[in-house]
């Protein structure tokens, strides 16, 4: 371990092997840091923590702090964050309230970007990049391989679906389903993710199916259940609707629409 003479490490957190803590850095107790970690300096992580291994905490970001919520009591919520994230300078990520089911979570290999905040007992995914002022607030659930670009706003109990993309500056106020992209003050839907499909190794055909389940949804004129059905008929044949087809199912606050 390499920490600096300046920081402080409270005798009650515990630090993996090759951990290194930056000058002015506050590790209270109940954090727990797994091996590989950079925490750069004035980095503040408060507890009950977890953080798993090869992470990189950049100056000033303030993680593990209670949530700001005013029923939290000060019970003791937890945050879990897994393995080689990236989290740039000023960013803010929440510990759990009770009633939220007491924990955020943070998936592994995510890239959060300066000033970004995730409030309380949010879940987000793996492979995700949150851009500059991204923020979420509690209860939100980011799936896998999101992109929400600077100044996306995401509110309470929303959902974003796995490969979904956000236009900068987007108030999202409904579930994103997978795939979509989406813009604007509220958020629309503009289409699908094609080229992040596409990076990320899907199939001409799947994009395809993928499209056409859009072009069910918000352009054929059908009624949402009507359209729901025709989609989990489509989901037998094609196995990337699937996840289309539970997400639409599923969705705690309606979707964009």
């Amino acid at each position: 371990m390499s920490i600096h003479p300046t920081a402080i490490v409270d005798t009650g957190a515990e630090l993996g092997r090759n951990v290194s803590v930056g000058p002015h850095s506050i590790i209270g107790p109940h954090v727990v840091i797994g091996d590989d970690c950079w925490i750069g300096p004035q980095v503040v992580i408060n507890g009950p923590t977890r953080i798993g291994t090869g992470n990189h905490i950049y100056q000033f970001a303030s993680i593990g702090e209670a949530p700001q919520d005013l029923k939290y009591a000060g019970e003791p919520t937890q945050l879990e964050i897994g393995d080689r994230n990236t989290i740039r300078e000023c960013a803010t990520i929440n510990r759990g309230t009770v009633n939220g089911g007491g924990i955020t979570r943070v998936g592994d290999d995510n890239l959060l970007m300066a000033y970004i905040h995730i409030a309380h007992d949010c879940t987000v995914g793996n492979g995700t990049v949150f851009s500059n002022n991204a923020s979420l607030a509690g209860h939100v659930d980011i799936g896998n391989q999101v992109i929400l670009s600077g100044f996306t706003l995401v509110h309470q109990f929303c959902s974003v679906g796995d490969h979904a993309f956000t236009g900068m500056g987007s108030a999202i106020s409904k579930d994103v389903p997978p795939y979509l992209m989406v813009t604007g003050h509220p958020g629309q839907p503009h289409g699908i993710n094609s080229k992040g499909l596409e990076r990320r190794g899907f199939c001409a055909d799947a994009i395809k199916a993928i499209k056409r389940a859009y072009k069910v949804l918000y352009r054929s004129g059908l009624p949402l259940e009507e359209a729901k059905r025709e989609i989990a008929a489509m989901a037998d044949e094609v196995e990337e609707l699937a996840l289309f087809s539970r997400f639409l199912e599923h969705s705690r606050r309606s979707i964009i629409r």
